[in-house]
């Protein structure tokens, strides 16, 4: 069973960095070098909720797995793993609940990101939260790598 747990907990794992990653690093990219900024905002904008939801959800599905199958050990590494998910946990809480709400309503008070000048207070407020999103974005990738590389195997049971 610590067996299946493990490899769920590998592929949750994969689907938050992969899906990271190519949100990240590939679909917003394209989107914005395809649309005018107000319409790539706009597209960008919609995704966000679920993405942010979705890593939430991941982080916590490879927390709970991760103490369902690494239980209570004592190995640096399962700790320093604990410690990851409890984090990237909170992080992912706080850029749903508290942060993209912020972002969205600073994003609502520049009439157009086409016209207003960058150096205009709601602009200058969007782009300090953007600022912190995209900084806590990439901590939670870099989360979901070092857990895809220090991932303890589950315990061999000893005949």
């Amino acid at each position: 069973m610590k067996k299946l747990l493990h490899g769920i907990y590998l592929v949750v794992l994969a689907l938050w960095v992969g899906g990271g990653v190519l949100f990240t690093f590939y679909v917003t990219p394209v989107i914005f070098a395809s649309y005018p900024r107000d319409t790539a905002g706009d597209i960008v904008g919609n995704l966000m909720p679920g993405f942010l939801l979705l890593n939430l959800l991941l982080a916590a599905v490879a927390l709970v797995l991760f103490l369902l199958y690494a239980g209570a050990r004592k190995r640096m590494a399962s700790k320093a793993a604990v410690l990851i998910l409890l984090l990237t946990v909170a992080v992912n809480a706080y850029m749903f609940f508290r942060l993209y709400p912020r972002i969205t309503r600073a994003g609502e008070a520049v009439a157009s990101f086409e016209t207003t000048p960058r150096n205009s207070p709601e602009r200058k407020e969007f782009s300090r939260l953007h600022g912190i999103s995209a900084t806590l974005n990439l901590l939670v990738l870099i989360c979901g790598t070092v857990l895809l590389v220090i991932s303890p195997p589950p315990e061999r049971k000893r005949l």
